[in-house]
């Protein structure tokens, strides 16, 4: 592909275009004449530069397909109509946003343990701390083997219908007075 257009190639251009060659047949005729390898695109590309052809003025190119007449718009056939959601998508309604609940287990009452009491086999469930200064205490009753959870936290704490490492096992809470 030759990029560089020389003051010879640039005249047989000009002089093709005025004879109302088609810009295929002018890069064929300068290709044979000067032994090049001009597209189309190239010849066509070089006379926008050199400004004998703009898209805005009518071309000298015999035209292939006769052109459309424009179609008269009918008046008042086309009315705007209200556009609706069709029947299968409909919009998700809007809720109220609302607090979450407080996650509690309500089979056991935690004894709430700091976290320097918490011994190797308490249950470390968190209660507190939501507001700034509320002391964080745990559970305390005795966790499971696989778990750092007694088994009713274990079980608050994983989805209610995932196939988990669950298992029957009978809890039996330690009973300790609250001086």
């Amino acid at each position: 592909m030759q990029t560089n257009w020389s003051q010879q190639h640039s005249e047989a251009l000009r002089e093709y275009l005025a004879r109302g060659m088609s810009f295929s047949a002018i890069a064929e005729a300068i290709n044979a004449k000067f032994k090049t390898l001009y597209s189309r695109n190239a010849a066509l590309g070089r006379a926008k530069r050199m400004g004998l052809f703009s898209p805005n003025q009518p071309t000298n190119l015999p035209r292939r397909w006769p052109r459309r007449r424009p179609r008269a718009k009918a008046a008042g056939l086309h009315k705007s109509r209200e556009r609706h959601a069709p029947e299968l998508i409909t919009r998700m309604p809007v809720f109220a946003r609302t607090q979450a609940p407080k996650l509690r287990c309500v089979e056991l009452v935690p004894r709430h343990l700091s976290l320097v009491d918490l011994e190797a086999v308490d249950c470390r469930y968190p209660y507190g701390g939501e507001v700034d200064g509320e002391p964080i205490t745990f559970c305390g009753h005795p966790r499971r083997e696989d778990s750092s959870y007694c088994t009713a936290h274990f079980h608050l704490t994983r989805a209610p219908f995932s196939p988990s490492e669950r298992r029957e096992t009978t809890v039996s809470p330690r009973l300790v007075e609250v001086a």
